[in-house]
């Protein structure tokens, strides 16, 4: 059976991600969940203070062709092992999660629209778009919080990095988008999608 593969869009802190995770909780036996935030490409070759200086939101810093991969093995029936990125290291650990394949595929991350080979293998496009202010709060509570940032890190990287890259390249992709959400949290949206994922899943 060929998995639906829906992707989850937006800039950095827009609650792409809490979209994502709400809907893998209402169909926890049936979604496989992708984040692409752990296809930023290691760099073991530098110190870790040249790595913390990396622009990590534009597209040069992802491994597109391994996510693509890792979705043709998935509608395949095969498992697929996702690297995981260490965010505190800024590279990737030693260490592989198990992807298994399922009626419904998410990914979720702020450039997965920009790669044509990635777009090309999604079936429904959804794009979260929140306020900047708001966007870039979630950013420093949770770099803060899971990532081990300091807030002159987060403030130096959002202004440095972060914010043009979002008008350069991420918010520029919610053309390709078949469906733009205010906000992650909006539950009329939520319940549209999962009503959704429900026919799907009801046909197969």
């Amino acid at each position: 059976m060929k998995s639906y593969i829906i992707g989850i869009a937006g800039g950095s802190g827009s609650g792409k991600s809490t979209f994502a995770g709400r809907l893998k909780e209402a169909f926890p036996d049936s979604i496989s969940l992708i984040s692409c935030d752990n296809y930023y490409l290691p760099h073991d070759d530098l110190p870790l203070e040249q790595r913390a200086l990396l622009n990590y939101d534009a597209p040069e810093a992802l491994e597109f062709d391994l996510m693509v991969q890792h979705l043709m093995q998935l509608q395949a029936g095969q498992p697929a092992l996702c690297p995981v990125y260490d965010f505190t290291q800024h590279t990737r650990s030693n260490r592989v999660t198990e992807i298994l394949p399922r009626p419904i595929i998410l990914i979720d991350g702020i450039l997965i629209f920009h790669d044509p080979a990635l777009r090309a293998c999604m079936d429904l496009k959804i794009y979260v778009e929140t306020d900047a202010d708001e966007r870039i709060l979630r950013r420093a509570r949770r770099d803060m919080k899971e990532r081990g940032r300091d807030l002159d890190s987060v403030i130096h990287q959002y202004l440095s990095t972060v914010k043009p890259m979002h008008n350069t390249y991420v918010n520029p992709t919610k053309v390709f988008a078949d469906v733009i959400l205010n906000g992650g949290k909006n539950e009329q949206a939520f319940l549209l999608v999962k009503a959704q994922i429900e026919q799907i899943l009801n046909r197969t």
